[in-house]
């Protein structure tokens, strides 16, 4: 008698997560060719492979279905800078941060676009969307001051650098160098550069000077 394979139920979490990852990847896919404002709840559904209501029931209106996406995405950004710095502080963990972060916009190309077309769309009204991106921006601030004050200790940077604006210096260009890559898409090359610049420039910034003795 030849017995049958014992068929595994999925618990409610594994469901849950695998409906999330399919309508994650629909609604990025969507907002990339729609744009925000073009994407909709019953689409995200649609194209995820589930009821027109799905969706609007997971989030409940596209301001939730957005923040899920931000914060999907943030997640994964964050950990590939934990991989890329490890206990690196200093001129290496900004220097490993910005090389992190142009792999991760070549790879992880639609994600990126739709993460960074809903940063920008979260300055219209919706306050929800808005203080996500306002959280993630001040996590993002707050790890580069963390990797300068860390530089300082170890007296692989300026004593004298200033913490706050050179962090902030930092977060404007990488949102500048996204908005250059979604404007010009394709030019990998010139975005290659733009890295390149933005690290020379924290080198400039940061890098003390040589002791007189």
């Amino acid at each position: 008698m030849v017995s049958l394979p014992t068929r595994v139920s999925r618990t409610q979490a594994e469901r849950t997560a695998k409906s999330d990852a399919r309508m994650l990847a629909a609604a990025v896919a969507l907002i990339c060719e729609r744009g925000a404002d073009g994407t909709t709840l019953k689409d995200v559904g649609e194209r995820a492979g589930y009821s027109r209501g799905l969706a609007s029931y997971r989030f409940g209106n596209k301001a939730g279905l957005f923040c899920f996406i931000v914060r999907s995405v943030g997640e994964d950004w964050l950990r590939e800078l934990g991989q890329a710095v490890g206990n690196q502080v200093g001129l290496n963990a900004i220097l490993a941060a910005t090389d992190a972060h142009y792999r991760f916009v070549l790879e992880s190309a639609d994600r990126i676009q739709a993460f960074y077309i809903l940063w920008f769309h979260s300055i219209g009204p919706d306050p929800e969307l808005k203080e996500v991106i306002a959280h993630i921006h001040e996590r993002r601030q707050r790890d580069v001051e963390a990797w300068i004050e860390g530089g300082i200790r170890a007296r692989s940077i300026s004593e004298t650098a200033d913490i706050r604006a050179t962090a902030e210096q930092f977060c404007a260009a990488i949102i500048g160098i996204v908005y250059q890559w979604l404007v010009t898409p394709g030019a990998d090359e010139h975005i290659r550069q733009l890295h390149a610049g933005l690290k020379q420039q924290m080198l400039s910034a940061l890098t003390p000077a040589p002791r007189v003795d």
